[in-house]
């Protein structure tokens, strides 16, 4: 089969004018490695987060006309992938998974471990909802306003979990002696 005479988009979908290729190369590329962090977060598997950043990017592409310039493209790319992300929860019918069992596991070892993965550790524990919060503002840099545009929640919900989820993080890096 000749990939040239099947096409999943008509070529009329797929191209875009030189100034606007640019653009997009210019000012959603740039923000790969973060979607690809935050697709970590969501999807806690390497090929599973690559293919959603794929989607992602590709969505983009396809939609770019939609963007506006001098907006945030950050928050824009995020809103796709988060909206990919629970797209394909709905189908598959899945639900985050938390690996207690193993992370409880890890934790009972005796051995000395560092400040770091005791961080990595504490955060793990954290529920879902404080981790994304979490991640999106302290790793991503991601304000109040974005985050809810983001997530579709209010501003005080967003700020109501940011400050418990540092206050639980801080309560069990303080049990393990870290602060």
């Amino acid at each position: 089969m000749d990939l040239g005479e099947h096409s999943f988009f008509p070529a009329h979908q797929l191209a875009m004018p030189g100034n606007r290729a640019s653009d997009f190369e210019n000012v959603a590329l740039p923000h790969a490695a973060s979607l690809l962090r935050y697709a970590l977060h969501l999807a806690s598997e390497k090929s599973r987060a690559e293919d959603l950043v794929q989607e992602t990017l590709f969505s983009a592409w396809r939609n770019f006309r939609q963007f506006k310039p001098g907006t945030n493209c950050k928050a824009w790319l995020f809103r796709i992938l988060t909206n990919l992300h629970y797209k394909q929860m709905r189908r598959s019918g899945r639900r985050p998974e938390v690996q207690v069992e193993e992370q409880e596991a890890r934790l009972a070892a005796p051995e000395k471990v560092s400040a770091s993965q005791e961080m990595r550790e504490a955060f793990a524990r954290l529920t879902f909802e404080h981790q994304e919060v979490l991640q999106l503002a302290v790793i991503e840099g991601f304000e109040v306003r974005e985050i809810a545009e983001l997530l579709q929640v209010p501003q005080g919900t967003v700020m109501s979990r940011l400050s418990r989820a540092r206050a639980s993080l801080r309560a069990a890096l303080m049990r393990g002696g870290n602060i």
